[in-house]
C-alpha cells in the first residue's frame, strides 16, 4: 500500500496499470500505509534474533489484560479517520470493522482507494490504476484488529514495549519471525477505555498515524460493505 513501507514487500508485486498519471503515484501509495499491504519494504533474514519482550510489572500485566479484554469486546465499530505519515503525506476517509475478520476502509476523494478485508484476505482497489491487489489478511497490521482472539502475548506478535501515562496507554508490537519490518503501536484514552489511534513505523523509521475521530461501537453494518467482486476486466495480482 504505501511508500516505503509496503510498496516493494515480498509476495506483493504492483500489477500494470492501465491508466494513471505517474505523477500521482506517491499519493496513492501513501494512501494505504493505514494497514499496510505487508509490514515492511524488505525482507528480514530469517536468523533475525527474536526481539526483547518488556518487561511488565504486575500493574502493566493487569492493564493489557484490560486492553485485550477491551479489543475482544468490540464487535462493530465505524469511525473517520484522519492518517499522517513522518514523510508528510495526508488523508482521510472511513473505517469499518466487523470482528472477527472484516474491514472496510473508503479513502476521501481524491485518493481513488477502497481497501475491504474479508475471510482471511485483504483485497486493495485501486479505481484510477484499475488495478486490484490481493494479500493475506493476518501478514498485515491490520489483522490483529480483527483477529478472533485478540492476544498479545499468543506468540504471533512481541510486545516490546507498554507506556502509562495520565489518561493514555499506549501498547507496541512486533511481528515475533520479523521483528525488523517494523512496530504497531496501539494508542488508547482511559476511563472509559478507548482504541484512539495506531502508529505503524516501518523499517526505514518512517512513521505513519492513523487518528479515529466518532467513533461509534456497536452499529449495525450492511454485510454488503465487506464484500468486493472485482468489475471485469480488472487485473487481480496475488
Amino acid at each position: 500500500m504505501p511508500p516505503d513501507l509496503f510498496a516493494g514487500a515480498p509476495g506483493h508485486e504492483q500489477a500494470v496499470p492501465a491508466k494513471g498519471r505517474a505523477g500521482s503515484r506517491p499519493r496513492r501509495l501513501a494512501a494505504i500505509l493505514i494497514v499496510a499491504l505487508a509490514w515492511a519494504a524488505a525482507a528480514v533474514p530469517a536468523a533475525a534474533a527474536p526481539p526483547p519482550a518488556a518487561t511488565l510489572s504486575a500493574a502493566d500485566r493487569a492493564d493489557v489484560g484490560r486492553i485485550e479484554a477491551y479489543l475482544n469486546r468490540i464487535r462493530t465499530l465505524k469511525a473517520r479517520f484522519l492518517q499522517v505519515s513522518s514523510t508528510g503525506e495526508l488523508s482521510e476517509g472511513t473505517l469499518f470493522i466487523s470482528r472477527p475478520g472484516k474491514l472496510r476502509i473508503e479513502y476521501d476523494p481524491p485518493v481513488p482507494i477502497l481497501i475491504v478485508a474479508a475471510r482471511g484476505v485483504l483485497t486493495y482497489f485501486d479505481k484510477e490504476l484499475e488495478q486490484v491487489s490481493e494479500i493475506d489478511l493476518e501478514s498485515t497490521p491490520a489483522g490483529i484488529l480483527v483477529q478472533e482472539n485478540v492476544s498479545f502475548f499468543s506468540g504471533d506478535f512481541t510486545l516490546t514495549r507498554f507506556k502509562r501515562q495520565a489518561g493514555a496507554a499506549r501498547v507496541t508490537l512486533v511481528r515475533t519471525e520479523d521483528p525488523q519490518e517494523g512496530s504497531l503501536t496501539l494508542i488508547f484514552s482511559d476511563r472509559p477505555l478507548t482504541l484512539r489511534k495506531w502508529i505503524v513505523t516501518d523499517a526505514q523509521g518512517v512513521k505513519t498515524t492513523v487518528s479515529l475521530l466518532k467513533t461509534r461501537f456497536g452499529l449495525p453494518l450492511n454485510p454488503e460493505l465487506f464484500h468486493f467482486e472485482a468489475p471485469d476486466p480488472f487485473e487481480i495480482d496475488n
